[in-house]
């Protein structure tokens, strides 16, 4: 039986893997690590919680021995790491924060998976999450590729491709086993709201001002959370050793082009007058170092390894609306912090 500690298994993008794994791969044992801070959530995983090949354990990637005593005790066959501080605005106020999480914890994690693998590497891997902004901004034409030069222009980007390049580093000079995949800005159910699309759809409930920064027309493009869970299963099990895979929804949006069409959909399912909640939309002072648009080019993934997104924007976007609609209960836990005291009820 195969261990694989998949870090970061609470919040969003990890709860949709830890899930997929698991239901997929009842050989495996699945250990989810998470330091449950205010984006880890264990409800997001409830329903897999008591699965025989299911542990859960809390932790933190920045406490070095904790990680060290428990790579020993495990003995894991493979790492997916996905813990990550994330929230650009986040990193600006706080750019030591992410600096703790995402370089010295992911380096805790190289050297813990470098002691107990070193002089046998077989059947081991050390999977990297990344994202396409360490890339920076692109013009109004172009694409990221797997060789676009690295320009991060914030501290979460800076952090994330310090974290890229030590991956790398270790897997050149110690020859540690490694992919890494840079994704686009990912969608979808449980996504705590701070990110644009579930923050404005609890706005729309709520009837709160929907903020855009500038003049709305920053680019990005958009996967549906649940297509990049079926990509990273792609990945660990038959991508390259040193290879990096990039992961994107092929559905470049401007800001303003996708807050309108959200606000219709959701005038839509609340039973509101069409522009209703477009009256909501607030221009507010821009965020400093705003990359102005993100694109990615995901043949690579395609072509090697049969990928593709399984849905439009549209149908994903509707289809995260009716998640959101149907959950107010997760989403008032969300907001109002009762989330964090799940563990407690549960654990103790």
């Amino acid at each position: 039986m195969k261990k694989i500690l998949i870090t970061g298994g609470a919040g969003f993008i990890g709860s949709h893997v830890v899930r997929r794994f698991v239901n997929n791969y009842p050989e495996y044992q699945i250990f989810n690590l998470d330091a449950l801070t205010y984006a880890g959530n264990l409800e997001n995983i409830k329903d897999i919680e008591k699965e025989p090949n299911y542990t859960f354990v809390k932790g933190d990637i920045t406490d070095e021995s904790f990680i060290e005593t428990l790579f020993q005790n495990q003995q894991f066959d493979g790492v997916i790491h996905l813990a990550a501080e994330s929230h650009v605005d986040r990193s600006i106020e706080d750019p030591l924060a992410f600096v703790k999480t995402n370089v010295i914890g992911t380096m805790n994690l190289l050297n813990a998976a470098k002691k107990q693998w070193l002089g046998n590497f077989d059947g081991k891997r050390f999977y990297h999450v990344s994202t396409d902004e360490v890339y920076g901004s692109l013009g109004a034409e172009g694409l990221f590729t797997e060789t676009t030069a690295y320009d991060p222009n914030s501290p979460y980007s800076a952090s994330k491709a310090s974290s890229d390049h030590f991956v790398r580093a270790y897997g050149e000079t110690y020859g540690l086993p490694y992919v890494i995949t840079n994704c686009s800005n990912n969608y979808g159910p449980y996504h705590f709201p701070e990110k644009l699309i579930p923050l404005f759809i609890n706005n729309i409930i709520n009837n709160k001002p929907l903020p855009v920064y500038g003049d709305g027309n920053y680019t990005r493009d958009w996967l549906f959370v649940k297509d990049h869970a079926v990509a990273i299963d792609l990945v660990f099990h038959d991508g390259k050793n040193h290879e990096t895979y990039n992961i994107g929804g092929f559905n470049e949006w401007k800001n303003i082009d996708l807050v309108t069409v959200l606000c219709q959909i959701m005038d839509q399912k609340l039973g509101r007058t069409t522009g209703e909640s477009a009256q909501l939309i607030t221009y507010v002072k821009d965020r400093p170092g705003h990359d102005l648009r993100y694109a990615i080019d995901a043949s690579k993934i395609n072509t090697q390894l049969g990928w593709k997104p399984s849905v439009t924007f549209e149908q994903g976007l509707e289809i995260t609306i009716d998640w959101y609609l149907n959950n107010q209960d997760w989403l008032n836990n969300v907001t109002s912090g009762a989330y964090a005291s799940y563990y407690e009820k549960q654990y103790s």
